[in-house]
């Protein structure tokens, strides 16, 4: 069976090692940080790793018991890559904005999704009677709700596992999980705070690069669920392939 494969050097072309500058760091991140460069945390990747393995191994894992998995990504860098990543593997996603009881008051959340449906069916009815002034209102609050809601509109009941890029964006879906007790596997940057992850990967949350390379191996995990993963770290060290790109600009994209 096919494993998701990476290595440290796919890592560093990605610009996962890039954290965020030395003054939003958490001090809780700093058993993860290799170094600082040109005032911008360095993370060590050996670590990055050896997290991801596991993170990975997880999710292969809850998806071959039949468990099912909700990527969360609101912010633009990764809310369409997040949302392919859940169409193409038949899991749930929100991409748009976490509207708070997401989890914990589901009944509320079902009976906008109900409305969702609801409005759909109107609108692509041929005998209804609307003006075309009633079908611009309908059209755009089925349009905020679509935004919102499509992506959980098939959940019966809580995942088994949520996937997040951006754990102190999405500071509500994680208190949520942990609230419910749903395990959390999570991109953690430099300014997060790795205690409220159960399975915490660190590492860049905002290039996409970065992003993509993570939905990549998990999708990649989650098609072939039942086997190992594993990584290859026949590669040279940190150290050594940080040294080598020292050159280079840090990410664009980094706040």
């Amino acid at each position: 069976m096919e494993i998701p494969n990476f290595n440290l050097k796919e890592l560093i072309e990605c610009g996962v090692h890039f954290g965020h500058k030395t003054q939003k760091w958490n001090p809780k991140m700093e058993q993860y940080i290799h170094s600082v460069r040109e005032n911008v945390h360095i993370i060590d990747l050996t670590q990055t790793m050896g997290m991801l393995s596991t993170a990975l191994d997880t999710i292969q894992k809850t998806v071959a018991k039949g468990g099912k998995i909700l990527f969360v990504a609101t912010k633009k860098q990764a809310a369409q890559q997040v949302a392919d990543l859940a169409k193409d593997t038949n899991q749930y996603y929100v991409n748009h904005r976490w509207l708070g009881g997401m989890m914990t008051n589901y009944s509320t959340i079902q009976k906008s999704i109900t409305k969702m449906k609801e409005i759909e069916v109107l609108k692509t009815n041929p005998n209804n009677e609307f003006t075309k002034k009633e079908i611009l209102k309908l059209t755009n609050k089925h349009t905020k709700l679509v935004r919102s809601l499509s992506g959980i509109s098939e959940m019966q009941k809580a995942p088994d596992l949520i996937f997040v890029i951006d754990t102190k964006l999405e500071h509500i879906a994680i208190a949520e999980a942990i609230n419910l007790n749903i395990p959390i596997i999570g991109i953690i940057d430099t300014n997060c705070d790795p205690d409220l992850i159960d399975y915490p990967i660190p590492g860049n949350d905002d290039s996409r690069k970065s992003i993509n390379l993570y939905c990549r191996l998990v999708r990649e995990a989650i098609n072939n669920s039942g086997g190992d993963i594993s990584f290859d770290d026949n590669t040279k060290k940190v150290d050594e392939v940080v040294t080598e790109t020292a050159e280079q600009p840090a990410i664009k994209e980094k706040a």
